[in-house]
Formats: structure tokens, sequence, C-alpha cells
């Protein structure tokens, strides 16, 4: 799961894969603002067939914790 996020976010914030860690945080480590956020979570929805509220953005800070969402939804690695 980890290599298609990292995928996703590289493509999204248009950075190298390699820049992105389990503990990499978007806003500070990443640079990413919020629309960047807003389309990152659009892509991962499409990707992962999830839906994503608003007020569970608020509690997604890192690439792992991406992660841990994914799982607790269910979603398979």
């Amino acid at each position: 799961m980890l290599e298609k996020i990292k995928e996703i976010v590289a493509d999204q914030l248009g950075i190298d894969e390699d820049d992105i860690k389990l503990e990499s945080n978007f806003k500070e480590d990443l640079e990413a603002d919020s629309l960047d956020l807003f389309e990152l979570v659009m892509a991962l929805e499409e990707e992962y067939g999830v839906e994503i509220p608003s007020e569970d953005l608020e509690k997604i800070a890192t690439v792992n914790d991406i992660i841990e969402y994914l799982k607790n939804k269910g979603v398979e690695a």
C-alpha cells in the first residue's frame, strides 16, 4: 500500500517518490497547501473507493496517517 500511496502523493504534489517517507508531514515536509491536500484526497478516494469526509482530514497529517486511515476503513493493502 505504501508504494501506491507514494505514487499518488508524488503525482499530486509534483515531487519525487524518494522524498516521501512514512513520517512525512504533508504541510511541513512536502509543502502541500490545502488545495493540494484536497486534490490528494480526491485521488485517494478514487483509487481506493472510499469517502474521506472533510472532518477526517484534520486527523491526516502524514503519509502513515493515510495508510492507517485506509486500513481502518477496511481497505486491503
